[in-house]
């Protein structure tokens, strides 16, 4: 068994190396997709929604893993690879303040408007109502990603951790969503 485990961890490092865009997007589009099953069974959903499972999957795989791959490709560029602290938390606070808050704009309206298929005028007024403690509850935790991200990873392992923590986060959001419904219920 753990022979075929190294050659696939071989297989996928070698993918990321030849082929780093393809392998972050799939990468990104499965593991949303895990999150989201997992979310779905532990929410307490008996029947697994397969429409918002591949829909979560498709937000991973075309937008997640490709906006993540660039993201950190123009950050190494405008801080030209440097890795000292000082240089780290530029990195952390210019992410913060540009990608985490278009990134949960962009998720809200695309899970509003596709997966929940609503309209506009709800999306929006939802956006509005939700959109500013979801961005503070990110605020308290994804800089610390962040940093773990920027201070340890390698550039083509970045995306893929981000991944890995996010469907992680995903999972939790969902089942806080479940605990503040199951209180006033």
């Amino acid at each position: 068994m753990s022979d075929i485990v190294k050659d696939a961890y071989k297989n996928y490092l070698h993918q990321l190396q030849v082929h780093p865009l393809r392998t972050k997007a799939i990468t990104a589009g499965v593991l949303a997709g895990c999150s989201d099953a997992t979310a779905q069974k532990l929410s307490g959903i008996k029947k697994l929604q397969f429409r918002r499972l591949l829909l979560i999957m498709l937000y991973g795989f075309a937008y997640g893993g490709p906006f993540g791959h660039f993201l950190h490709k123009l950050m190494d560029y405008v801080f030209k690879g440097k890795q000292d602290k000082q240089t780290i938390a530029k990195k952390v606070l210019v992410e913060q303040l540009t990608s985490s808050p278009w990134n949960n704009l962009f998720f809200m309206m695309y899970y509003g408007l596709v997966i929940e298929g609503r309209g506009w005028s709800f999306v929006k007024n939802k956006v509005q109502k939700d959109f500013p403690s979801v961005q503070l509850a990110a605020w308290k935790f994804w800089p610390i990603v962040g940093w773990v991200n920027y201070q340890y990873m390698p550039l083509q392992f970045r995306v893929v951790f981000h991944s890995f923590v996010a469907s992680c986060w995903g999972i939790f959001l969902n089942l806080k969503a479940r605990s503040v419904a199951v209180k006033k219920a």
